[in-house]
């Protein structure tokens, strides 16, 4: 293992980890925006029509902060497009503030969704346990404290989505 891959004694995650969650965040706003999850065979189709590659090893350790740092610029400039946001958020950075504040933005669009999640569970999950909506609501709060205007937004109506149906809670 390289120094490069060792979290190197601090609280920093290592480059291949933080570019994992990172990635992550991007798949895990776009199920809450489309309501299913980007496959693997979606992003290398949207890839191969820019002109690059993508395998399925090396999407899986991307995704999963192993093996070693995935920075090709092409690669992950085109993984930008496809998500929309600033390349630099995949990028090393040359200005930390852009990748933090699109980070906190995709933070916020998650919490977000885990606030609608936990109203339409109260609302619906009526016959569960109290002690399984306890732990439900426990799980969810944890992200939604991380961003507390989220809760409040979802408790707005839902707005349409392009296709005319009202977005999922």
């Amino acid at each position: 293992m390289t120094a490069e891959q060792m979290n190197l004694g601090d609280n920093s995650p290592t480059p291949q980890a933080e570019l994992a969650r990172r990635l992550n965040l991007l798949l895990d706003v776009a199920v809450a925006e489309r309501g299913k999850p980007v496959t693997f065979r979606e992003v290398q189709e949207q890839l191969a029509s820019k002109g690059v590659k993508l395998s399925r090893a090396r999407w899986f350790y991307m995704k999963d902060g192993t093996g070693r740092l995935v920075s090709d610029p092409e690669l992950l400039t085109a993984l930008c497009e496809i998500f929309k946001v600033d390349p630099s958020y995949l990028l090393p950075e040359s200005d930390g503030e852009l990748p933090e504040r699109i980070d906190s933005q995709l933070e916020f669009v998650k919490s977000l969704r885990a606030a609608r999640v936990k109203s339409f569970a109260a609302r619906t999950l009526g016959d569960v346990s109290p002690e399984t909506l306890r732990r439900i609501s426990e799980y969810l709060n944890k992200d939604i404290d991380l961003h507390p205007a989220g809760e409040q937004a979802a408790v707005s109506a839902p707005e349409d989505t392009e296709d005319g149906h009202q977005g999922a809670p």
